[in-house]
């Protein structure tokens, strides 16, 4: 049976503790976060309606989903080799993948970004090329969209490889001794092992993804209506003082940030009842 904790601390630090925490949160998350809906609705519905439905809002909204999407798919299909390759394998280079794999959490975006500028910007050193055959990456949707890549590259890889880790291949190698194929043991061993895990990471990715300003900011070049994505277009309607506007956007991203930490949140609760009903998991 499980004993029951006893707190060894008085009453009153952990009131006050518990007191400051929830003060803290208020004061940094809740309160913004409520100040933006109060500031997107103070001049009315009417006026909250016409900044989101606007053609540069509705650009940015459909670039910022795009690139989500298309950076998420491609980071899982990515993510999802390299945890296998890392976790089930031991070859020479794999320190190297490890490192860089975190290498985007080590670098500033905007430096990401200015390297990419360099890369394939017009006097970079692909952009001669680029321009011959008449591809544009830098200010132009590909360009986000590779930036975006290269920020959100860590999230799904470093959510599987612990626990991948942790759980061996000891299932892997009894499947193929009793006659499944690679791609069998993967599909009905490995994927259902890690399919919460990859949920996961794939919410956080995609939180990164539609939040990222930095890099992106470097690469866009700020089109309007072609190369801004929601946190560009706020910035830029910021800038001219449109202030409704401004914050009629942000809580679109806002209810989008909302969204995305539910999930997060319920799927916390299904990894951790995922493990305790495991046969090594929490009685």
């Amino acid at each position: 049976m499980r004993t029951a904790r006893r707190h060894t601390e008085p009453a009153w630090m952990r009131l006050t503790l518990i007191l400051a925490a929830v003060a803290f949160t208020g004061c940094l998350i809740l309160m913004p976060v409520v100040a933006v809906f109060v500031e997107a609705f103070r001049k009315g519905a009417a006026l909250y309606v016409a900044s989101i439905t606007e053609p540069d809002a509705l650009s940015a909204l459909r670039l910022t989903l795009l690139t989500a999407a298309i950076s998420v798919a491609a980071n899982l299909v990515f993510g999802v080799a390299a945890a296998w390759a890392i976790a089930k394998f031991r070859f020479r280079g794999r320190s190297l993948l490890l490192a860089l794999i975190d290498l985007p959490f080590a670098v500033s975006p905007v430096i990401s970004g200015l390297v990419f500028v360099l890369l394939f910007g017009a006097q970079g050193w692909f952009g001669g090329w680029l321009s011959g055959h008449g591809v544009q990456i830098v200010f132009a949707e590909p360009g986000v969209i590779l930036a975006t890549v290269f920020v959100t590259f860590p999230f799904i890889a470093r959510e599987l490889i612990p626990l991948m880790q942790e759980q061996g291949i000891d299932e892997e190698e009894a499947a193929v001794l009793l006659g499944a194929s690679g791609w069998q043991t993967f599909w009905r061993v490995t994927l259902p092992n890690m399919r919460w895990a990859l949920v996961y990471g794939v919410v956080l990715a995609n939180a990164r993804a539609m939040g990222e300003f930095g890099a992106v900011s470097v690469v866009s070049g700020h089109i309007r209506g072609r190369t801004n994505t929601l946190p560009l277009h706020v910035e830029i309607l910021y800038n001219e003082y449109n202030f409704s506007a401004a914050f009629a956007v942000a809580s679109l991203l806002a209810l989008l940030a909302l969204v995305t930490l539910a999930l997060k949140a319920f799927l916390e609760w299904k990894i951790r009842a995922a493990r305790q009903a495991s046969p090594g998991g929490e009685g």
